[in-house]
């Protein structure tokens, strides 16, 4: 974290009596990758902002399972998830947020079987609610009023949990004009990296996935390309470099479109 941020872990507010009224799960992407980690602080820039009682498990933490379960290992996500169940329940942790869908789905539908039942909510979400409870609020001349922007739906935040309108609604809040994919929401299509296909190379075919996609996106010319997961964010980054539009399209998550039209 950089030096403005003192983001605390469970068990340092434990120490001094106090119980986080939420959990921020950072995941692995948000943990280790470099790209994810801006992401990262900027979620801690908007939750130290508004003023929310949050903290962090930090070494405490581990992978969530999903990249074992969808690979086909049970067993190892069962382990991982059971070590992850017994430390959020040690600590009484009742609401999580995660910026990670992966993280998200799987925490919020597949923990309860194995005793680990908790709110949780993506960063969209919780963004989407602090605006409509006007504690976040778009300067009035942010620099993306005006923009032509377009949302990707992530596969694990939209066709499985159904999260659709909270990130277009932290968009429109910006005076920006939200431009759709020819294949979005339900019909969206994905990056390319789910179902543990992040740590493999491709499969023989024709196109790369994330080709695809960043055609697509192409093709109705935005300024900025908007993220909510780390995977497609990877991905996407990917398509805009090899497509060498760097110049021409930004990506970037909502937390940091956020972070940025609120000046934080």
């Amino acid at each position: 974290m950089e030096n403005e941020l003192k983001v605390p872990t469970v068990a340092e507010l434990l120490a001094k009596g106090e119980i986080p009224d939420i959990l921020f799960w950072v995941g692995c992407a948000g943990s280790f990758d470099e790209r994810a980690q801006k992401i990262t602080r900027d979620i801690c820039r908007i939750l130290q902002h508004v003023g929310l009682n949050y903290a962090i498990l930090g070494t405490e933490e581990s992978c969530t399972g999903d990249p074992a379960k969808r690979s086909g290992n049970e067993f190892l996500f069962q382990m991982q998830a059971m070590m992850n169940i017994e430390v959020l329940n040690g600590y009484e942790i009742k609401k999580i947020v995660t910026a990670c869908p992966h993280c998200f789905n799987t925490l919020k539908n597949e923990y309860p079987a194995l005793g680990g039942n908790y709110e949780v909510i993506h960063h969209t979400q919780l963004i989407q609610d602090l605006i409509d409870n006007g504690k976040l609020k778009p300067a009035d001349n942010n620099i993306f009023k005006g923009k032509k922007i377009t949302y990707h739906d992530p596969c694990y935040l939209g066709r499985a949990n159904e999260v659709y309108e909270a990130p277009r609604k932290v968009l429109e809040s910006l005076d920006a004009q939200l431009v759709e994919l020819k294949r979005c929401r339900s019909n969206g299509l994905c990056c390319g990296a789910g179902g543990g296909q992040m740590f493999k190379e491709p499969e023989q075919g024709k196109k790369d996935i994330n080709i695809e996609r960043i055609e697509e996106v192409i093709a109705i010319q935005p300024h900025v390309v908007a993220a909510a997961c780390p995977f497609c964010m990877t991905m996407l980054k990917d398509g805009v470099k090899i497509k060498e539009k760097e110049s021409e399209i930004e990506v970037l998550d909502i937390a940091e479109i956020t972070a940025r039209a609120n000046k934080l």
